[in-house]
């Protein structure tokens, strides 16, 4: 039903995960964050638009923290992220979302911390509300998959699967 962009808080577009998603979804996508969000998203939150020519239903675009040593409340608005992108799925009634890894590319985030903070996240919110009942993570390389999977590895009682 939507998939996760690794916005920035201009939601400009720009490379990666976010220049992939506008290049695929078209003009469409660019042009609803002009309209409905004139003043863009700050860090640790996330706002919706419609898909363009994806197949999905929505784009859910998150912005993370940008990595500054983690001495600067990275970690919480990296969970505020997620958490919130989670918030509006359930929202417009998002039976699946697709992640990406936030903030690991060009915000220069270190994986291993990231996989941790984005499956904690995700994990507690999925609990506390049991919704949406399908959350994947799209992770771009190996070693990304690798830092996710062995996150997942090191957590206790966790009713998961990683494919």
């Amino acid at each position: 039903d939507a998939i996760v962009n690794a916005a920035n808080s201009r939601l400009a577009g720009g490379g990666g995960v976010d220049g992939a998603i506008h290049r695929a979804g078209g003009p469409d996508i660019m042009a609803e964050t002009r309209q409905r969000y004139l003043q863009g998203c700050p860090t640790g939150d996330a706002v919706i638009t419609d898909a363009g020519q994806l197949p999905a239903r929505y784009v859910i675009h998150a912005v993370g923290p940008i990595w500054h040593g983690g001495q600067h409340h990275e970690a919480e608005q990296l969970a505020s992220a997620y958490e919130k992108s989670l918030a509006v799925a359930v929202a417009q009634q998002c039976h699946s979302v697709a992640f990406p890894s936030l903030s690991t590319g060009a915000y220069g985030y270190p994986i291993a911390l990231a996989a941790q903070t984005a499956l904690s996240t995700v994990i507690a919110f999925l609990r506390e509300h049991q919704q949406p009942s399908c959350v994947r993570f799209v992770l771009f390389d190996n070693a990304t998959y690798t830092a996710y999977a062995a996150a997942l590895g090191e957590m206790q009682d966790v009713d998961a699967t990683i494919t």
